[in-house]
């Protein structure tokens, strides 16, 4: 795995795709290749596109990825599509939309399947992010699978979301503002030159306008993904609204994700871990403590004890 980690850091694309392959499937060395590899320095932006199915985003997430190349960005995606009922792999239907970006060193997709989780995210796609960051690349786009209301895991793991909505969405606000409508800091009204744009921005605007007096609003924009029309300005805005990932709460998460299960259960009903997972996340946010190897620790011990 020391091979493994030094060609992903030296941004090997084989390398990468194989750790990558490893964290979906969740195989032995994993926990200590991300370990190895864990370093705060290497934070990307990452932006998170979320929203109904056919609003678009891989179409926007395509323009973003160009727009950000121009710039002399290297750029991730992390395309997660809905899940084959019969394999459960992925379908690759938005690794099919990026094909503009075929053969430039500077784009890495990786589609990955939802295998079954309802908000909207692979279950790796946590680790994934974290190879992605160690492999160099300065940004990563997450597009979500498009699953409707419950699409909201991705505020957990990006550090600004964008909510892509179509004209033909606007009869689905009300039914969706319990959800993703509440999740966005950024509202994107994609395909913007059809007819019903401007009664889809109204409503927005109402809804935005329920939000009490000192919290954020969301800027609402307009882009046409087909002719990649308002993509600087999506960007500028997915920028000025991101958040930092040096949160306490994002790692502590992160940590009782990792720890799921019968395990988490385990540790925090019988061990009172709680206090020590509190501790181990303001030192994982100010960069003392290596999150991998913290997981990696806790396990080990728990393990040996029930050897006992």
């Amino acid at each position: 795995m020391k091979l493994l980690a030094d060609r992903i850091r030296r941004g090997d694309p084989r390398a990468l795709a194989r750790a990558l392959s490893a964290v979906e499937n969740r195989s032995a060395g994993t926990d200590e290749l991300l370990a190895d590899l864990h370093d705060p320095s290497t934070a990307a932006q990452r932006f998170g596109i979320t929203g109904p199915p056919g609003a678009g985003k891989s179409t926007l997430v395509d323009c973003i990825a160009r727009h950000l190349r121009s710039e002399g960005v290297s750029v991730g995606i992390l395309a997660v599509d809905p899940s084959s009922p019969f394999s459960g792999g992925a379908i690759l239907g938005d690794r099919v939309r990026m094909q503009r970006h075929h053969g430039d060193s500077g784009v890495f997709i990786r589609s990955m399947a939802a295998r079954g989780e309802l908000g909207g995210l692979a279950p790796a796609v946590g680790d994934a992010l974290a190879l992605l960051e160690a492999a160099g690349r300065e940004a990563v786009l997450i597009e979500t699978a498009g699953v409707g209301q419950s699409e909201v895991d991705v505020v957990h793991l990006a550090a600004t979301v964008a909510v892509v909505l179509t004209p033909a969405s606007g009869d689905d606000i009300q039914a969706a503002k319990a959800g993703i409508m509440e999740i966005a800091d950024v509202f994107v009204i994609n395909k913007a030159d059809q007819p019903g744009a401007d009664e889809l921005e109204r409503q927005i605007l109402a809804m935005i306008s329920l939000i009490p007096p000192g919290q954020p609003k969301p800027p609402v924009l307009r882009t046409s993904a087909s002719r990649c029309d308002g993509i600087e300005e999506l960007v500028e805005a997915l920028r000025r609204t991101a958040r930092a990932q040096s949160d306490p709460a994002y790692w502590k998460r992160q940590l009782l994700k990792r720890l799921s299960g019968d395990l988490q259960a385990i540790l925090l009903d019988g061990a009172g871990l709680e206090p020590d997972l509190d501790r181990a996340a303001e030192a994982i946010a100010a960069g003392k403590l290596n999150p991998y190897a913290y997981i990696q620790a806790i396990a080990g011990r728990f393990k040996q004890q029930w050897k006992r």
